[in-house]
């Protein structure tokens, strides 16, 4: 397996082993993002600091919600410019080895080469189409599963935003659930 993968990247030209090492960062980016989105931690660490906050008392009470969730906030962000990056680059790096690939077949032509010792017109469209694919693989997925995180990510935003009114209001938090009085869905 790891030989068809050499052969792999080596088919694909300059711009293979960069998508490679791409796809690695992307699946772990998702991985973290998906570790980071899990709602019932981060909603019942939000409780808790709301809790806190309250039993400081009710002065100023707005600002120091808003500074207990900002860090809920921040790990719920944890990886998503990372895989936004990475969706964006792989088609255009891709693309670059499409470019790179007729840029030989033309060569080829112009020497009139068909089966040259680097592959000639089939190499050159050989390592073209395989760029793209590899681009579009890193990409599409990451979009997909991205896109669904993200989702993810605004609903249990929502659902803090809801907490922090809640105790902002002065509904306050039910001793033993440590969720607001309505409790969180």
């Amino acid at each position: 397996m790891i030989e068809a993968l050499r052969e792999y990247a080596t088919a694909g030209g300059f711009v293979m082993p960069p998508l490679m090492i791409a796809t690695v960062l992307l699946w772990y980016a998702l991985g973290l993002r998906m570790f980071a989105v899990r709602q019932g931690p981060v909603l019942r660490r939000a409780n808790g600091h709301a809790q806190a906050v309250l039993q400081r008392g009710t002065q100023d009470l707005e600002p120091r919600i808003e500074a207990a969730f900002s860090a809920e906030r921040r790990e719920l962000s944890k990886g998503r410019m990372l895989i936004r990056s990475i969706v964006v680059v792989a088609p255009l790096a891709g693309l670059l080895g499409t470019v790179a690939g007729m840029i030989e077949t033309f060569d080829a032509l112009g020497d009139n080469a068909l089966f040259a010792r680097s592959g000639g017109i089939a190499g050159g469209i050989s390592q073209a189409l395989l760029t793209t694919q590899m681009g579009l693989v890193v990409a599409v997925p990451g979009v997909v599963v991205g896109r669904l995180l993200d989702r993810k990510q605004f609903n249990i935003e929502g659902e803090l935003d809801r907490v922090r009114a809640q105790v902002s209001a002065g509904s306050g938090l039910s001793a033993e659930s440590g969720l607001p009085a309505g409790g969180l869905t």
